[in-house]
């Protein structure tokens, strides 16, 4: 089975965002992923609702919203009105994993949870069989473009295996770093999704990028 690739909106031209949207609209990419950041959960802000309408207006393929915010319970109901299809929050972020899975599968969304470089898979074993996907930080989250962290080849080999010891259906996506060198590795780990932002949205040939990804 091949990846699926999920171009990161962080690293979109927001000048000529109707261009990037159609530009993954005919790609071989499989979702749009869009970070939220709150500026208190991570030191950076991104957008909010209205940018995820604008995409929803115009996208063909399903939204993967990553939220990077403090208590990301509170907006569930709203972010299913902007239009996410599959819903991620930070294990580091919520004191109520279990529930706010829940929460985020009775509005008929998929429902992941995210991990930070520093945060165990061990972590994950009692609600693994809850999440519909998890979600491994390859680098702290926050900012575009930064450096890979060679462990996350583990983690993921690691991931995979809880997968399988606890039967669960969960998908592993991986976020940061993922370039034509990295994504072989991490499709050999266990990946299945793929987000890239300054590596599909820097390339000269865009739409050749994702499907060079891909394969």
């Amino acid at each position: 089975m091949k990846p699926i690739i999920a171009p990161s909106m962080l690293s979109a031209n927001f000048g000529h965002l109707d261009a990037d949207i159609r530009m993954v609209n005919e790609s071989t990419a499989g979702w749009f992923h869009l970070d939220i950041m709150d500026g208190v959960f991570v030191p950076n802000l991104s957008y909010g609702f209205p940018i995820v309408k604008k995409i929803k207006e115009s996208a063909e393929k399903p939204l993967d919203v990553h939220l990077m915010i403090v208590q990301p319970e509170r907006y569930i109901a709203d972010f299913k009105s902007a239009g996410a299809d599959i819903l991620t929050v930070h294990w580091e972020a919520c004191t109520h994993l279990h529930r706010t899975l829940h929460a985020i599968k009775n509005e008929d969304m998929l429902a992941g949870v995210a991990l930070n470089p520093h945060t165990p898979v061990a972590f994950l074993e009692d609600i693994i069989t809850d999440a519909d996907m998890v979600l491994i930080m390859s680098v702290n989250p926050g900012f575009g473009g930064q450096k890979f962290i060679e462990n996350s080849y583990q983690k993921i080999e690691n991931l995979k295996n809880l997968i399988i010891k606890k039967n669960s259906n969960a998908l592993i996506e991986v976020d940061g770093g993922v370039n034509l060198e990295t994504a072989p590795r991490l499709i050999k780990a266990g990946a299945d999704v793929l987000v890239a932002g300054y590596t599909v949205f820097s390339s000269k040939e865009p739409i050749k990028m994702i499907e060079q990804l891909r394969n």
